[in-house]
């Protein structure tokens, strides 16, 4: 039976590179996945093309592809990845310049454009915000970008192609992975189990280093030998779609039928019905099996048809953060700290503007659940940190400058303040009709 291998890459826009190359030197691959792209991340890319029209590919893209290419070229990999960001095209030209220095003739790249909807967003304004059901227009001259989560289809078409690196926008994080097992193996679109079963090994897969270990560790009761040196995982898959998870050996982290579970579930609102832009697929009747040290095989992933919309994710502005922090260290910090907390909120209260979302933590004894510490346990360090959110950077700025003014104004003994001000982009979510999204495929081939 026919088997294909395909490693993780990436598992967020700023991950590590080593493991990758690891992969792609040891882990005798056919595909691997860089997946780099989250929901504020496209958003903030589009910000960027916006600011320069050349810009909105991930930042890290010429670093990593310098390291990636001519191994994946050496080793007849190939490489699926949203690196592309808000500028696929931008990043094919920029990867096609790479592989032309590098001497890699025969590389074929392929962009993946049509994700993007932005322009064409005002024919959607009364459709319904599934986070607030609030129609589109309430945020109304806010909104930035709007990309539709593509399915694998158009990566499809890439490889039939002949496509050896494949950049895409706005896709569904599974359809990376996908797309390699419907092209080897000629999976059709009625296949609809077999599909349930590719994004099973694509939702495994996209998150990198978490089914490793990372992510995953917890001294003392769940114990991950040299998370340090973290191996990203791969997985052999049949043509039935069942595979086998695993690591090149003598890298750090476990593949265990726990962190096989714990990924399953992440970021999953209905194992039963993980509705994808490929299928309507069913986790809910999954098992894992140990099959020896850092092998963990799998099966009982299915699937229904797709849905005919697209999710779109619309970032917009979301007014902006202002940021104070400062420490209090020595006998009774912790008072002073809570002093000076007071003074902060009592100073906020007289501006004119409102604030949303305000925050004040003392960092390391409540900023994550309130903690009452035991009287005899005396607090040596303690950091307030206030943030809150206001529609005009100004107002934003003047929270953090409450915050500095603490040195001269406040408790005795702070320091180390640090002031920050950003604006909020902040994401909404819409259905759209597939059959309004359409997508196209462009190449450059190295001669």
């Amino acid at each position: 039976m026919k088997k294909i291998r395909i490693g993780s890459g990436a598992g967020y826009g700023g991950d590590r590179l080593e493991p990758a190359l690891t992969l792609l030197e040891q882990g005798k691959l056919d595909f691997i996945g860089f997946e780099c792209l989250a929901e504020r991340t496209i958003a903030l890319a589009q910000k960027e093309k916006q600011q320069d029209p050349s810009k909105g590919y991930n930042p890290l893209l010429t670093y990593r592809m310098e390291k990636v290419l001519p191994l994946a070229y050496q080793h007849n990999v190939k490489v699926l990845t949203n690196m592309g960001a808000a500028h696929p095209e931008s990043a094919m030209n920029i990867l096609s310049d790479m592989a032309k220095t590098m001497g890699l003739k025969g590389m074929k790249i392929a962009a993946i454009l049509g994700d993007d909807i932005f322009p064409s967003l005002d024919r959607y304004h009364d459709l319904p915000i599934l986070e607030t059901g609030k129609p589109l227009s309430s945020l109304s001259g806010n909104m930035i970008s709007a990309n539709a989560y593509l399915g694998a289809w158009p990566l499809v078409e890439a490889l039939q192609a002949g496509a050896d690196i494949i950049l895409t926008g706005r896709v569904a994080d599974p359809s990376l992975f996908l797309a390699p097992l419907i092209y080897s193996f000629g999976w059709s679109a009625e296949e609809h189990d077999k599909l349930g079963k590719g994004t099973l090994v694509g939702h495994l897969l996209e998150c990198a280093g978490q089914i490793s270990g990372g992510y995953f560790a917890d001294p003392g009761k769940k114990e991950v030998p040299d998370l340090w040196n973290l191996g990203f995982p791969y997985i052999e898959v049949e043509e039935s779609g069942q595979g086998v998870v695993s690591k090149v050996e003598g890298s750090g982290g476990i593949i265990s039928t726990a962190t096989c579970t714990e990924q399953l579930l992440y970021e999953i609102h209905d194992p039963a019905r993980y509705i994808t832009p490929d299928c309507v697929a069913d986790f809910s009747k999954v098992h894992f099996t140990t099959l020896g040290k850092d092998k963990v095989g799998f099966q009982g992933a299915s699937g229904s048809p797709a849905t005919d919309t697209y999710k779109v994710s619309v970032g917009y502005r979301h007014g902006f953060l202002g940021v104070g922090e400062i420490s209090y260290g020595g006998t009774n910090c912790l008072e002073r700290a809570k002093l000076a907390s007071d003074i902060i909120q009592k100073r906020l209260a007289l501006q004119p503007w409102p604030i949303e979302d305000l925050r004040m933590d003392l960092i390391g004894v409540n900023a994550i659940s309130p903690l009452q510490l035991p009287e005899q346990t005396p607090v040596q360090e303690v950091r307030l940190r206030v943030a809150g959110r206001t529609a005009q950077k100004i107002e934003a700025q003047q929270i953090a400058n409450e915050v500095e003014a603490l040195y001269t104004n406040g408790p005795a003994g702070g320091g180390g303040a640090t002031r920050s001000v950003e604006e909020v982009i902040a994401i909404a979510s819409i259905l759209v009709p597939k059959s309004e999204v359409p997508t196209k495929v462009i190449y450059k081939e190295i001669q």
